[in-house]
């Protein structure tokens, strides 16, 4: 993992030639704006939380599995297990809007800001509807069916945006999208250098109405001269007013 730095080039904040409003910024400021606010404005940004890399694997080996039968334009085996009416999606972009740090773009005309997310996959349905699809890898005991846990709000918002802005690229997609995820299993009886996942596909309807007007609030934020007060459910929030308290001890 490389070296925390804390402190942006002035140029990736808010007002900077390189500064955009990708997707992940989106939900920072859905969790904290006071946290949106100092990293996007002010440039100093959050500790990261570690990225890992067997998920990273994961997610390459679907798009790999999925991109083999998108070329041949037939059905994935996990979209006819589930009697899904849709084949990986074959478009010109696809490769873009997979790429981190580009992925689908749209200018929001009234707020000035080239908002950006990368997508995992993109099927299509008889109807010519375009599908959301993220790819989802962890471990535990249980398989995960189901988004009930809280941090599967983001997940949620995720899709959301994402379905956004396809649409703002002139594209007809479908409210329903679908996660791929996959379980590690612990009830192995033996590594051998292999690790074994449940896939489960679970749907989820999306509705991006809150979007656009969260747009609206973030200009506001970010033309604003005063810092968001804190977020009491924000955990870096309470970290470091439970830090000034006990430095003016």
């Amino acid at each position: 993992m490389a070296e925390y730095n804390p402190n942006r080039s002035p140029a990736w904040n808010y007002g900077g030639n390189n500064w955009k409003l990708s997707r992940s910024k989106i939900d920072l400021f859905v969790e904290c704006p006071r946290c949106f606010y100092i990293d996007n404005k002010l440039g100093t940004k959050r500790p990261p939380i570690p990225s890992f890399q067997i998920n990273k694997a994961v997610d390459y080996q679907l798009k790999q599995e999925f991109d083999t039968h998108r070329a041949k334009g037939v059905q994935h085996p996990l979209q006819e297990e589930y009697g899904i009416d849709a084949k990986p999606a074959v478009h010109e972009k696809i490769d873009e809007w997979r790429e981190n740090f580009k992925g689908v773009q749209r200018f929001h005309e009234p707020t000035g800001f080239l908002i950006s997310g990368a997508i995992d996959d993109l099927w299509i349905n008889s109807d010519g509807e375009y599908i959301v699809v993220d790819y989802k890898a962890t471990a535990k005991n249980e398989p995960v069916k189901e988004l009930s846990g809280k941090w599967h709000e983001g997940y949620k918002r995720q899709m959301e945006v994402y379905q956004w802005l396809l649409r703002g690229n002139g594209l007809k997609v479908s409210n329903t999208g679908y996660f791929v995820y996959c379980t590690g299993k612990y009830d192995q009886k033996a590594f051998d250098k292999v690790i074994e996942f449940d896939v489960n596909l679970i749907s989820y309807t999306g509705n991006d109405s809150w979007v656009e007007p969260t747009i609206y609030e973030i200009k506001k934020c970010l033309d604003d001269e005063k810092i968001p007060e804190a977020n009491p459910d924000c955990d870096f929030c309470n970290f470091f007013k439970s830090r000034k308290e006990h430095e003016l001890k």
